[in-house]
């Protein structure tokens, strides 16, 4: 695989460290702030609307800008976002840094998933795209463990000022080894909203929110969860979203594996014990082993999803992918905001710290109906001899090549 890979890794490992870091500083976040759990939570639900905001807005604008280039301006405003965070005064200010962090997060991801896989053979793509989305999941077994125990021994504002820093060095890494790629030639914001007509690609989105949000209605609040019902310390939150980053570790590395292979059959089956073990992780966080377990499948099993549905998007959307793409990663983000909401609502209503796991269980089985769906619609467009919505830059790129013969 390419060196240039390694780059999109590192500014992927700085976006995850500070997307999943805050779910294990929620409590210290509340009391310094002297808000509730669920209010806290907003930090999460703020973040995720700021990446399903961010994400069209910021790739449309950066439609007439070189891809690398584009990749540097979202990496600065990230470093922002995260030293506006670190030295918040109050809690409104400090969402306010989380949300101005999560604008670039969409557009990076979608601007990269682009250009990691055109820099390798179409039968590796997705595994390429699970190679960028490594420094992601790094980040839960590395980052986010690290940054929780900084958080909790000196401080979360150093976590946040050190999140920044990473952020410095993934620039450095962008611009030195990311080769240039200016926009490609009669891709336009036109082309790429008229990519997005395509019902197959709106239903992979549509699966994404309802599928990753299962993963976030749990996750969010694993830290109340495993010291109040599992019995275990404040301090083993650490180690237990260490072990959800290493799940996520090999679910990415499995799904894209497969994802170049079988990928639908992938998420039915990813889908189906996602759900499985978020009902079950109702029960099982009763019990210490148990409930360590779940985290580690929840992990697993949610990050087995990203590589396929990510390809399934530019694949339906291969004449102009990159909003789509950007859009993709915006609906990952807003079922994350959703489950977080809903999460919260449940917890709020009295149900207990274990309720949100029933919200994901009904969020990934409804994804699993969406692939269902998705694939019946693909049979039946091809036995009626039909097929994929061709975009305005492929059917001048497709004339083009007919005319040079």
């Amino acid at each position: 695989m390419p060196i240039a890979l390694l780059a999109l890794a590192i500014g992927a490992f700085g976006i995850g460290t500070t997307e999943f870091v805050v779910m294990g500083l929620l409590p210290d976040v509340a009391a310094d702030f002297d808000v509730s759990i669920p209010t806290a939570g907003y930090l999460t639900t703020g973040y995720a609307l700021g990446v399903v905001v961010g994400a069209p807005i910021l790739t449309i604008l950066g439609a007439r800008v070189a891809r690398k280039k584009m990749l540097m301006i979202l990496m600065g405003l990230f470093i922002a976002g995260n030293l506006l965070s670190a030295i918040a005064p109050a809690f409104g200010v400090m969402l306010a840094g989380r949300i101005v962090a999560s604008l670039a997060h969409g557009a990076f991801f979608g601007i990269g998933s682009v250009v990691a896989a055109n820099l390798v053979a179409p039968q590796k793509k997705a595994a390429a795209i699970s190679l960028m989305f490594t420094g992601l999941t790094v980040a839960n077994v590395v980052g986010v463990p690290g940054g929780t125990l900084l958080g909790h021994n000196i401080g979360w504002r150093t976590t946040f000022a050190i999140v920044a820093a990473i952020g410095v060095v993934a620039l450095f890494g962008l611009a030195k080894l990311i080769p240039s790629m200016p926009r490609p030639e009669g891709v336009s914001v036109r082309n790429e909203v008229t990519a997005l007509r395509n019902p197959q690609a709106l239903l992979a989105m549509a699966m994404t929110v309802l599928g990753f949000g299962g993963v976030f209605a749990a996750i969010t609040y694993i830290a109340p969860m495993m010291t109040d019902v599992a019995g275990y310390a404040d301090g083993s939150v650490t180690w237990l979203l260490a072990l959800f980053g290493l799940g996520m570790v090999a679910g990415n590395l499995i799904g894209g594996r497969y994802a170049d292979r079988a990928l639908m059959p992938l998420l039915y089956v990813t889908l189906t014990a996602l759900g499985a073990t978020l009902a079950l992780f109702t029960f099982a966080a009763h019990d210490k082993l148990l409930s360590a377990i779940a985290v580690f499948l929840i992990g697993g099993f949610g990050f087995a999803t990203v590589p396929p549905l990510q390809k399934r998007v530019l694949d339906q959307t291969a004449g102009a992918p990159t909003l789509a793409s950007a859009l993709n990663i915006g609906a990952f983000n807003l079922g994350n905001a959703i489950a977080a909401w809903l999460g919260g609502l449940v917890i709020a209503g009295g149900l207990g710290y274990t309720a949100p796991n029933w919200v994901g269980a009904l969020l990934a089985g409804s994804a699993l109906l969406l692939a269902f769906w998705s694939a019946a619609l693909e049979r039946r467009t091809a036995a009626r001899g039909g097929g994929r919505v061709v975009t305005g830059a492929e059917a001048r790129t497709n004339t083009d090549s007919l005319a040079s013969k």
